[in-house]
């Protein structure tokens, strides 16, 4: 399948429904405290998202029961938000989807509740470092295997693993779309498979585990955690390759 190649326009359409995400993770980052629920986050990010004219393209998405992804300590993607209080110490993950107009964003963070352990913000710096560092090597021209490889070198470099078997993605008029984009080289050769060319749109996002890169689906059959149990930590953001960079649709303006 071919990976669409926007055009301006449909880029500045896609930048739109991006900075919904954005200021509502900005939101969020900067009001939820120890105390709340899960189901408290969710709320919230859900009825902010909404007062900036998007629709939480989350839910429903597959069957997903909430708006948005609260992913608690040991769980690295797709938590469902439940009764479970945050407490001081713990690290919570957030993914938010939105649709304006038939155009979609995504983003992710993981976020520290109150004082966490040096351990731990080592964690989730390696994840937003990762992600930052990628966004920063991309160029037209560069495969996505290249990208991956590379994404794969600095998660592995800090002392941590990949979660495999989960990846970025391209986004558009769905939110889930070609190319699928691993943060590790599934085969040998770098220089096969399809090139980063511009008007390309996609979202990259480094999920960190500590020791095991096997995903375990628990039994709600959405949380996803690491075999061996331990914490692990997920950023993401929607890029577009304009004039051979990328540009990140998912940042506060």
């Amino acid at each position: 399948m071919a990976i669409p190649l926007r055009k301006t326009d449909e880029i500045e359409k896609l930048r739109t429904a991006g900075q919904a995400v954005a200021k509502t993770l900005h939101y969020l980052q900067q009001n939820v405290k120890s105390g709340m629920t899960l189901l408290e986050v969710d709320k919230m990010g859900e009825d902010f998202l909404q007062s900036l004219g998007a629709r939480p393209s989350f839910k429903g998405l597959y069957g997903f029961p909430n708006a948005i992804c609260t992913s608690l300590n040991e769980v690295i993607i797709h938590g469902i938000p439940s009764d479970t209080v945050l407490k001081e110490g713990d690290i919570l993950g957030i993914d938010i989807g939105s649709e304006i107009d038939g155009w979609y964003g995504d983003a992710a963070i993981t976020m520290p509740i109150g004082q966490i352990s040096k351990e731990d913000e080592a964690l989730i710096a390696c994840s937003k470092d990762a992600l930052y560092y990628a966004i920063g090597i991309i160029k037209e021209g560069m495969r996505f295997k290249e990208l991956s490889k590379a994404i794969e070198n600095f998660i592995r470099a800090r002392g941590y693993v990949p979660l495999i078997r989960f990846c970025g993605h391209g986004i558009g008029r769905k939110p889930h779309c070609e190319p699928e984009i691993p943060n590790y080289l599934e085969t040998p050769n770098v220089k096969a498979g399809p090139k980063i060319k511009n008007g390309m749109v996609f979202c990259l996002e480094p999920m960190i585990c500590q020791k095991d890169q096997e995903p375990v689906i628990l039994d709600n059959d959405w949380d996803v955690v690491s075999k061996d149990g331990l914490r692990t930590s997920h950023y993401e953001h929607t890029v577009a390759v304009i004039n051979g960079k990328a540009v990140i649709l998912t940042e506060v303006n």
